[in-house]
């Protein structure tokens, strides 16, 4: 090697040391495969939130559902162990959805108040159509979410989660609320 013939061996053996290290930390951990369909799930979860919000418009009832999401929290957690998930963490994941959920109903109903009128679009039933399907995204959404996991902590993962919740935003509403049940996907080095 030209470099150790021209340096003092402990410099040569420092530098070489120093190029790997910085080799090794401009390694880029790939895309993991289970955070696509992670964000799909919570992006279609999202996306039910204007069927709701058109429910909500239509009976007058508040956004706000306490019971129903004290519910949904605690179905979550009782799924959780089948997973091998916290309770805690599948508690505040579900909780993250039903925020963001609720955020995109608040703003589509400030919308329609503002022009006076809802879109003229189908109305699902609440109870019988949005609720179960709701329901059967909670429990794809909790296998993913164990899925990826594992890769809650690697240091690219607020990297990765940006690049791909960008791909799914339709428009200003939906992309802060994407933002919001997807905000504690990446935990950060404390």
């Amino acid at each position: 090697m030209v470099l150790s013939s021209r340096l003092p061996p402990l410099l040569t053996c420092a530098l070489t040391g120093l190029l790997a290290c910085s080799a090794q930390a401009s390694t880029v951990t790939a895309v993991p495969d289970s955070l696509q369909p992670l964000l799909v799930t919570i992006n279609e979860r999202l996306n039910i939130a204007d069927q709701v919000a058109l429910t909500k418009w239509d009976s007058g009832k508040p956004i706000q559902d306490t019971a129903r999401e004290a519910q949904v929290i605690a179905s979550a957690r009782a799924m959780a162990a089948d997973r091998k998930l916290d309770p805690d963490e599948a508690a505040e994941l579900i909780a993250a959805q039903i925020e963001a959920n609720k955020l995109v109903q608040y703003g589509l109903i400030a919308e329609w108040r503002a022009a006076d009128k809802a879109p003229d679009l189908p109305r699902p039933d609440l109870t019988l159509q949005i609720r179960p399907r709701l329901d059967e995204l909670q429990n794809l959404l909790l296998q993913q979410y164990a899925d990826f996991a594992p890769y809650r902590k690697d240091p690219n993962c607020p990297s990765w989660l940006g690049v791909a919740r960008a791909g799914l935003i339709k428009d200003q509403l939906h992309g802060q609320a994407l933002i919001r049940a997807t905000g504690e996907l990446c935990i950060a080095d404390q």
